[in-house]
């Protein structure tokens, strides 16, 4: 592989562009939206300096690596990628109307990874005019931090897909995790409904925010609480798991906190809002309850 291909400058694209350019590979990324791109170049641009600064990474080869990544708009960018990671939100309509976007401009050989947090991949490479040569990739956030990559093969997946991929995996200085197609896959089927049963405890009046994180931070040597990590992560895409868990497993456990939903529904995101569990108006972050 050389050249890479994102859709998405969120928060998941970016870091998975820094990494992808920083190892040496050519990366294409796309967005519906000027300024997102905007932003996630300039993420990337202040992300490097400090690797700089720190001495993780020469002057050179970070100018080098941001020459690497070409941004753009189109599906067309993709038509010489050997691999495109498709990083939009954790809703499936929105990724299988991207996917139905994506397969005209791709080349036959070139294969597809979802950045799925827990949705099903199977139902997902059967949306693509390449199932064999689809599987799941999902990375931890922050990309460049994390360590871990789960990969998650699609019933259909050929092995010398996954097997690429996971090599892909590895040159970017991760940890491959392999997990099984089942909502939220491992990392998010356990850590989700803790977080949900954070916030059922700060639904029933148990703790506050401020004692709940505490409580977990020192009681469990969390290195955050789950109800910043919740914040971190995007009360919506919180929401988005615990939906694909209680629908894909049909168990009452895994039913969203009716307080995740109200917040969901006023739009307090997080921080990418600046309003969750915590509001992030003023430089330290204040619990909301």
């Amino acid at each position: 592989m050389e050249r890479i291909g994102i859709i998405g400058a969120g928060q998941m694209g970016t870091g998975i562009a820094q990494v992808c350019a920083v190892a040496g590979y050519d990366v294409r990324m796309i967005d519906v939206k000027d300024e997102v791109i905007a932003a996630s170049l300039k993420t990337i641009e202040d992300n490097i300096s400090r690797q700089v600064t720190r001495g993780r990474l020469s002057v050179e080869a970070a100018e080098i690596a941001q020459q690497r990544i070409v941004t753009g708009k189109d599906y067309a960018l993709f038509g010489d990628c050997d691999l495109v990671i498709e990083a939009a939100s954790e809703d499936e309509e929105v990724k299988r109307d991207v996917l139905k976007s994506l397969v005209p401009h791709l080349s036959p050989d070139a294969i597809i990874a979802t950045n799925s947090s827990s949705l099903s991949i199977t139902r997902l490479a059967a949306a693509t005019d390449r199932p064999g040569k689809f599987v799941g990739m999902h990375f931890m956030n922050p990309v460049p931090v994390m360590q871990l990559v789960e990969l998650i093969r699609a019933i259909q997946t050929e092995q010398a897909t996954f097997d690429a991929v996971r090599k892909l995996a590895l040159s970017l200085g991760k940890t491959v995790s392999v997990a099984e197609d089942f909502p939220a896959f491992i990392v998010n089927r356990i850590l989700m409904p803790m977080i949900n049963e954070a916030i059922y405890t700060l639904y029933a009046g148990v703790g506050s925010v401020e004692s709940i994180d505490t409580a977990m931070k020192l009681g469990a040597n969390h290195p955050m609480g789950p109800l910043e990590l919740a914040d971190f992560i995007g009360l919506d895409t919180c929401l988005a798991i615990m939906h694909s868990l209680h629908s894909g497993l049909a168990d009452a456990k895994y039913q969203p906190c009716p307080l995740l939903v109200k917040y969901v529904e006023a739009g307090w995101l997080g921080r990418k809002t600046k309003r969750g569990f915590y509001d992030y108006h003023s430089e330290k972050p204040v619990p909301t309850r």
